[in-house]
């Protein structure tokens, strides 16, 4: 029997070319925009964004403190759109991130943050949408129609517009560099789909992802895709914070899967995912440093900022194949809707 091919594996698939595209096509308005962030200076920046646009703001957040030493934090898009409240934002940065450039909290704490002093950026799908048109600058992600409702090729699409606009606004030849290497390196990728991942998980209802630093922001994602896509109960940690509580619930043959870039995080979590592997967990880690959890394949990149990309492609990979064996329809997860608009 043939198994169906997804939507969304479709779109997986269209990522190394997404993202060649978005090279290709979306530098001069990504420079532009970064010239005007040297010339500002800002001490701050905020980020705006929910679902998997949130995560890739968490990703977003580590690059810009680690490569630019800008603090960064995430804003409620509430405080705009319910609360009303206005910000000291004079001389600071917001940063929106929206797929459809619809959702109207996401469109007014963009706006309201510009009438309070920010420049606003918007990384968005959709460049005439009110989130593009609300911003001073709009970076088209230039991912193109995607339909199935787990977002893929856009949030990696997202995660790249949003780290070239770092390394373009610091001068920094060497991000960029391994950015332009990347769509050669996403295909390499899409293969790595961790088939002793799947038979692990096989048919349990609970799970945990774990991360650290940049890579934390790709278990964020997973964890929301397991739900999505699988309807697995899912929980994502930073490595730091698993044993204040959480791995209480740990028992024999609990899986857990492990993501580690090649940073300075690394170490620390391969020590913790053999950690919780001698607790009995079926622990895999994107690691060659683990000695107890099992080290699965991954492709590695020219940079530590963008090893993290790599990784959620191959997840995808994995994660469509598993909704598919459990017998769900990863294009259509049940109560959901493509285009999620909150006030």
């Amino acid at each position: 029997m043939t198994k169906n091919v997804s939507q969304m594996r479709r779109e997986i698939l269209e990522i190394p070319e997404t993202i060649e595209r978005l090279l290709v096509n979306g530098g001069h308005n990504i420079a532009v925009a970064a010239s005007n962030l040297r010339a500002l200076d800002p001490a701050f920046a905020i980020t705006v964004a929910r679902g998997s646009s949130d995560h890739a703001c968490s990703y977003l957040k580590y690059a810009a403190e680690i490569a630019l030493g800008i603090p960064v934090a995430s804003v409620g898009p509430s405080i705009a759109s319910l609360y009303g409240a206005k910000m000291r934002l004079k001389g600071g940065v917001v940063l929106s991130v929206s797929q459809s450039g619809q959702s109207p909290d996401i469109v007014e704490m963009t706006r309201s943050a510009r009438r309070d002093g920010a420049l606003s950026v918007a990384i968005t799908n959709a460049p005439t949408s009110p989130l593009a048109t609300s911003a001073t600058h709009s970076l088209d992600m230039m991912a193109g129609p995607e339909l199935s409702v787990a977002a893929t090729k856009t949030f990696v699409s997202s995660m790249v517009t949003g780290l070239l606009l770092l390394a373009e606004w610091g001068n920094n030849a060497s991000l960029r560099r391994a950015i332009h290497h990347l769509p050669a390196q996403l295909e390499k990728a899409i293969a790595v789909d961790w088939p002793e991942v799947r038979a692990a998980i096989g048919s349990h209802q609970s799970l945990f992802t774990l991360g650290r630093g940049p890579a934390w922001a790709i278990s964020n994602e997973a964890a929301l895709k397991f739900k999505e896509t699988c309807q697995i109960h899912a929980e994502s940690y930073s490595s730091a914070e698993v044993l204040h509580g959480p791995v209480s619930i740990v028992d024999q043959g609990f899986p857990v899967l492990c993501f580690a870039a090649e940073d300075a995080a690394e170490a620390v979590l391969a020590e913790m995912a053999d950690r919780i592997s001698r607790q009995g967990a079926q622990v895999f880690a994107t690691s060659n440093r683990v000695v107890r959890a099992q080290s699965i394949d991954h492709v590695r990149t020219d940079h530590p900022l963008t090893d993290p990309i790599s990784l959620i492609v191959s997840f995808y990979a994995m994660v469509e194949q598993l909704a598919q064996s459990r017998g769900g329809n990863p294009d259509a997860p049940r109560h959901l809707n493509k285009i999620t608009e909150t006030v």
